[in-house]
């Protein structure tokens, strides 16, 4: 009677270990949301403010454009009646020119615009893989994932603000630097 006791005791035991072990390698992985990522870290809301700066820029181009075109309409309307078919012709010619340059423009600053926010999401997002990279290895996390791919998963497993916080951090850090690496100039009196 006592040996079956001892024998299911060690049963329990042994049991209750594998149970330990088991869960001990248990996989511990963490979802990223890149585009709260992008819209609430420093980094991403100073690449959102560049290219905003830059396209309030071109757009400003393009309405200054747009203005001297509808001027020289204007005129043209005005002059029409005393302006030789030549001098007229010349005009609307001009004028048609100018429209072209216009729509040019605009089809060129949409590319660089579309340039810009590529390249700057692009280095963004090499640096997100850089900061989940660090915060998986020092959290022991076996697979960081983005929220983009991912049907469903429970919030616990959303380190997105851990992410946020760090990468601020390191940002902060980054243009720390930068800030005093940049050569001091003197002020003239």
């Amino acid at each position: 009677m006592k040996g079956m006791r001892i024998l299911g005791l060690a049963g329990v035991l042994l049991f209750l270990t594998i149970q330990a072990a088991v869960a001990a390698d248990v996989a511990k992985i963490g979802v990223v949301n890149t585009q709260k990522v992008l819209m609430n870290s420093d980094a991403g809301k100073a690449i959102q403010n560049q290219i905003n700066q830059t396209g309030q820029k071109m757009e400003a181009d393009l309405k200054r454009k747009g203005k001297e075109i509808e001027d020289l309409k204007a005129r043209l309307q005005r002059e029409a009646m005393v302006l030789s078919k030549e001098v007229r012709d010349e005009r609307e010619r001009d004028i048609r020119i100018k429209i072209n340059d216009l729509k040019s423009s605009q089809l060129k600053h949409r590319r660089s615009l579309q340039l810009l926010e590529k390249r700057l999401l692009s280095r963004m997002k090499k640096q997100i893989q850089d900061v989940a990279a660090k915060l998986g290895k020092k959290g022991g996390y076996l697979l960081i994932i983005d929220r983009a791919g991912v049907i469903y998963a429970p919030a616990a497993l959303d380190i997105t603000d851990r992410l946020i916080r760090q990468f601020n951090a390191d940002y902060a850090k980054m243009h720390k630097k930068a800030a005093t690496a940049a050569p001091k100039t003197k002020k003239k009196k």
